[in-house]
């Protein structure tokens, strides 16, 4: 490696060595930095200087590993041999941490023998996340630095810890308000002048333990990571390891990180990783240039408007938000004011910057008049294609030139929205989820006649309130809720042929969703479903099979939680919902009306046709266009409606049964019900080619 390409300079200063790490954007820890350190390492420890310091260049130390390494044949120098080299100095070595220091990052610097900060750095160990653990002695030295319980719930929850509370715990030994290089040469500067030497975490003992405190936070991980391997067996690790001198620490987290890397859990959750990147970038969108949106428009302050408002608020945009009257108006701003008020004491916002908010960047008005200013206006009122296009008509009078127009609809037809102004190319959905402060998820609808720039501004304005954007095409329910119309329908349709409601949402909540689909449907209220049902009940096919059960519930005013009754009965005796006889005898008159002989569904067979009809309609989804690729699919189930993100979403989750199987599956349910069960030509296409679904995921 020429020094013009190594990513690691050494530079003297006197009696320091200054090590800067410059692999933009983000330092990664690539193949070449981890060279570069050993390189760097061996010239510190043959030459005469006294003391060396490690730092990065640019916004960030070392933010973690080179991604673009993910899933290639690992290469040397690997990690922990760079760790362990840095730490087996005989003379002190300092690393300088500002922006991120993160998973291999930290492990670099608990390798030092000191460690300084800026007050704006932020450290942690994050690799959990992809179904790893910290794999270059992140789980032993850090115990034997700060404390067996400190140091596992940093490393099981991923949670970036900041500069003061890295002090305080003990994790940095320095703040500083310089720039990292000065930062480091000050901080060695009084190394030298003191003699100090090296200071090394492997010497420390190992942490003790406190088998209760222990116990108490294994319950807690388990239930915060339900389903996930990898959090315990970080907890695990560290545990076993705080009894081992410290090489058979080292040992036994290596080993389990192995076994951790040739999991499918691994494959799932490297798969969400980049998903969620590939999601957000359109290649048809390369050098289109988004508007610029610093004023937000919302129709709309109840729930969702109000939602989007604080989303607005929250990051950094002005909000004018328009209700019907007077009254509403000053209702919704009360609303948002609330809204705040719980950031503030999730310690998310401060109560000076809460009432800065609502005072300068938040206006709620009864007059349309006030949106002539707005650069994007997100209608989020009553789902009525009739009052959606009476908004739109008004907004086409008030909205200034270049303004975009944009649906918060969950169905209704974009394209039919958009006719109702003189501007069908400043229109598209932006489909946020509830509550839209908290959901990540945004479906990004893009309407026939859609421009190119009103696309990206879409995709600019999701980055900008902190969303994951997918595009969609324009159909009913988009992607997510199309999906969800046909799998719910097929459990209702497993209901009819023998099992309990109840029973598919035990075995799905097995599997990994966090509700079943019946304990969802009275979380949001079962008047939504029966709405949605009268929608299509015109153009249902007289094939198709519905319950009515579900109608007859709606009618008795059993409207889910809100009432107390739904699906399951909520009262003091069991707020979270228990099962009710008077459910299971609806459905077993409608089987009587229909002829219907019950039968026993297991577990695996509720899981199975449940996923396959997910699958399979994703699978016309993706042929049709309205996703551009399967793992737009994954990311819009795993964001928006709890699909297990351990089980990477369900096209890769189809990939890993394998395409055959879920035909089978198809096919077998279609000996019951043909028009139901009609296998997606592409699902059939892949599965005859001996292909997944992520072959299609490249562009």
């Amino acid at each position: 490696m020429s020094e013009s390409t190594n990513p690691v300079r050494y530079e003297v200063e006197g009696a320091i060595a200054v090590i800067c790490i410059d692999n933009p954007p983000v330092n990664a820890a690539s193949q070449a930095v981890r060279e570069g350190l050993v390189a760097a390492m061996a010239r510190f420890a043959e030459g005469p200087e006294k003391v060396a310091v490690i730092h990065g260049a640019g916004r960030t130390f070392v933010a973690g590993a080179d991604i673009k390494e993910f899933g290639k044949p690992p290469t040397e120098p690997m990690l922990p041999r760079v760790v362990d080299t840095v730490e087996a100095q005989e003379k002190p070595v300092v690393c300088v941490l500002h922006g991120t220091a993160l998973g291999g990052g930290l492990e670099l610097a608990l390798a030092a023998h000191y460690r300084v900060a800026l007050r704006s750095a932020r450290i942690g160990l994050p690799e959990v996340n992809l179904g790893i653990l910290p794999g270059a002695g992140g789980t032993q030295r850090l115990p034997r630095l700060i404390g067996l319980i400190p140091a596992v719930e940093i490393f099981t929850s991923a949670r970036q810890v900041g500069a003061e509370e890295a002090l305080e715990l003990g994790i940095v030994d320095a703040l500083s308000e310089e720039e990292p290089r000065v930062a480091g040469l000050n901080f060695a500067a009084g190394i030298l002048a003191r003699g100090d030497g090296p200071r090394r975490i492997r010497d420390l003992p190992g942490p003790k333990v406190d088998a209760e405190a222990v116990a108490e936070l294994r319950a807690k991980v388990a239930r915060a990571n339900r389903g996930e391997i990898a959090h315990l067996a970080a907890l695990d690790v560290a545990v076993k390891g705080a009894g081992l001198p410290f090489a058979e620490a080292l040992a036994e987290e290596r080993k389990a990180f192995t076994t951790l890397m040739e999991s499918p859990q691994r494959a799932a959750l490297i798969h969400v990783f980049f998903a969620e990147r590939k999601a957000a970038q359109l290649p048809e969108l390369k050098g289109v240039t988004a508007r610029p949106v610093a004023h937000l428009g919302v129709i709309g302050g109840g729930t969702m408007g109000g939602g989007i408002a604080v989303a607005g608020l929250l990051n950094g945009r002005r909000v004018t938000l328009i209700e019907r009257d007077a009254a509403a108006a000053e209702k919704a701003r009360e609303g948002i004011a609330r809204t705040l008020a719980d950031s503030v004491r999730r310690g998310k916002l401060t109560g000076d910057r809460r009432a800065e908010l609502l005072e300068t960047a938040l206006t709620t008005s009864a007059d349309n008049a006030a949106l002539a200013e707005a650069d994007v206006i997100v209608e989020a009122v009553f789902e009525s294609m009739e009052v959606k296009r009476e908004v739109f008509a008004t907004l086409d009078r008030v909205a200034k030139p270049g303004a975009i127009l944009a649906t918060n609809t969950s169905y209704l037809d974009v394209n039919e929205i958009a006719a109702a102004t003189s501007r069908p190319a400043d229109v598209l959905g932006l489909h946020f989820f509830s509550p839209a402060h908290v959901m990540r998820l945004l479906e990004i609808v893009v309407a026939d006649r859609t421009a190119p720039e009103v696309v990206a501004t879409g995709f600019a304005l999701a980055r900008a309130l902190q969303k994951i954007p997918v595009r969609a095409g324009v159909c009913d329910g988009f992607i997510g809720n199309r999906m969800l119309r046909v799998y719910r329908l097929a459990a209702d349709h497993m209901v009819l042929d023998g099992a309990s409601p109840y029973a598919i949402d035990r075995a799905l909540t097995d599997f990994g969703f966090a509700m079943g689909p019946y304990a969802v449907a009275d979380l949001a209220g079962l008047d939504i479903g029966h709405a949605t049902r009268e929608r299509l009940r015109p153009t249902k096919p007289a094939e198709e099979r519905w319950g009515d059960w579900p109608d007859r519930l709606h009618a008795l005013g059993r409207l889910g939680r809100k009432t107390g009754r739904g699906y399951y009965i909520y009262d003091a005796e069991s707020p979270r919902g228990r099962p009710d006889p008077e459910v299971e005898a609806l459905v077993a008159e409608e089987r009587a009306a229909k002829g219907i002989t019950a039968r026993a569904l297991s577990d695996d067979e509720i899981v199975e046709r449940y996923l396959a009809a997910m699958i399979n309609e994703g699978a016309r989804i993706v042929e049709e266009g309205i996703a551009r690729r399967p793992l737009d699919v994954d990311v819009v189930k795993i964001h928006g409606y709890a699909f297990p993100r351990w089980r990477g979403g369900p096209m890769h989750h189809a990939d890993t049964l394998g395409l055959d199987r879920v035909l089978a599956t198809i096919r077998a349910a279609a000996a019951e019900d043909a028009h139901f069960w009609q296998p997606a030509p592409l699902l059939a296409r892949l599965a005859s080619e001996g292909r997944g679904f992520a072959s299609l995921d490249e562009d």
